[in-house]
C-alpha cells in the first residue's frame, strides 16, 4: 500500500487533496460509516458503486489489490478501508 501524506498536512493546507474515490456497495454499513465519516469532515469525494459493475469491481481490486469494501483512494493512493479511515481521524489528523 502506497504511503499517503499526514492527514495534518491535508487538512492544514500544506499539502492539498485534490481527490477522494471510494468503492463502495449499496446500503453495506461500513461503506455507509465511510462516507458518513468524510461528509462529517466536510470532504467532498466520488462515489464508485460496485453492487452491479464487474468491470469497476474489478478495476477496484487491481488499483487496491483487494476485494472488500469500501476501498477509499486519496490522490490516486489506496489508505484501505472504513477502518483505516478511521484511525486518521485521530485529533488533528481529520478536520
Amino acid at each position: 500500500m502506497a504511503q499517503l501524506l499526514p492527514w495534518n498536512q491535508c487538512m492544514t493546507g500544506e499539502a492539498d487533496i485534490n481527490q477522494i474515490e471510494i468503492y463502495s456497495t449499496n446500503n453495506y454499513p461500513w461503506c455507509t460509516r465511510a462516507k458518513s465519516l468524510l461528509r462529517t469532515k466536510g470532504l467532498d469525494f466520488e462515489e464508485i458503486d460496485i453492487s452491479s459493475d464487474q468491470a469497476r469491481a474489478l478495476e477496484m481490486i487491481e488499483r487496491s489489490g483487494r476485494r472488500s469494501v469500501p476501498q477509499i483512494f486519496i490522490d490516486d493512493e489506496s489508505i484501505g478501508g472504513f477502518e483505516e479511515l478511521s484511525k486518521l481521524n485521530l485529533p488533528d489528523k481529520l478536520a
